[in-house]
């Protein structure tokens, strides 16, 4: 009866914390409209490094060479995802970026396939043609300017996935708590010194900048980690990945109801088909990517 609840409660923690990344980005897009965008990814990702630094300071310590190495390389491709997804949301809608992003969930497998040897079979491709004819239609709804920002959240997409597979490899040699510091702390470093370059530093001053700010570098970025650790030492693999699978959707729900950002019948079209390429290649668990963000 106690495993029952701890699993209940475990997966209603991973439907919180996929409807706060859901929320990110009407937020981020309504921050960055107010500040520029590697300030805000400075600003978001050096406090995030520093709480999960503290909590991990130990196994920090004992981090290995290589996995200094491996934390650098899983930022640059986490900080890749990021800086593409913020600026494709200056250019296209929330609910666009919501569901594009989304799909590294079908990129997994098949750049496994096509990079790393990993095995995919045809629902896999079947899935891909889906999602792809979904970015078609979802794009295709929109002006010149929100095609160009779909596809930077579409380059934002390839990132992760090609984290996904870095980050495969690094955590069963060193403690997750310790990357995932060394990579927030590279997003961070590296949108500050690109911000301080172009001269873009400066003190946010509306107040949706420091919300977005507390929701993305606290909840989404240092929470939600550790959140999605418990989670999955409770809840099933399966589980897991479905209802992590949920973040495009609510994503699109928020952009409703706190943007009214809304899609045309094409839009839903696509929208529809990535949605169902996501969650077809999650229920096949030969198809599943590791359960990693």
């Amino acid at each position: 009866m106690q495993g029952d609840r701890r699993q209940v409660a475990a997966e209603l923690a991973l439907v919180g914390i996929a409807a706060v990344w859901g929320l990110t980005f009407s937020l981020v897009q309504d921050a960055v409209g107010h500040i520029p965008v590697m300030t805000f990814l400075a600003y978001r990702f050096i406090p995030a490094a520093v709480i999960v630094g503290v909590i991990s300071r130990r196994e920090i310590r004992r981090l290995s060479k290589a996995g200094w190495r491996a934390g650098i390389v899983m930022g640059i491709f986490l900080a890749g995802g990021y800086v593409f997804q913020t600026l494709g949301l200056q250019r296209t809608s929330a609910s666009h970026a919501g569901f594009i992003t989304g799909l590294w969930v079908v990129l997994t497998p098949v750049i496994g396939a096509l990079f790393f040897h990993f095995r995919s079979d045809w629902h896999v491709w079947t899935a891909a043609l889906m999602s792809a004819v979904g970015l078609f239609l979802l794009s295709g709804s929109g002006g010149r300017g929100r095609v160009a920002g779909d596809l930077l959240v579409l380059v934002c997409a390839v990132s992760f996935t090609f984290h996904v597979f870095v980050t495969d490899r690094a955590v069963g040699r060193e403690n997750v708590g310790s990357l995932v510091a060394v990579q927030l702390a590279f997003c961070g470093l590296f949108s500050l010194v690109v911000a301080a370059g172009e001269g873009d530093l400066q003190v946010p001053r509306a107040g949706v900048v420091w919300l977005a700010l507390a929701v993305t570098a606290v909840i989404a970025s240092a929470l939600g980690f550790f959140v999605q650790a418990y989670a999955q030492k409770q809840a099933s693999p399966s589980r897991t990945a479905l209802i992590l699978a949920s973040e495009p959707a609510f994503a699109g729900l928020f952009a409703y109801l706190l943007k009214g950002q809304t899609l045309s019948p094409l839009g839903w079209a696509g929208a529809g088909l990535i949605m169902a390429a996501i969650l077809s290649v999650e229920l096949v668990p030969q198809a599943r990517p590791p359960a990693v963000r």
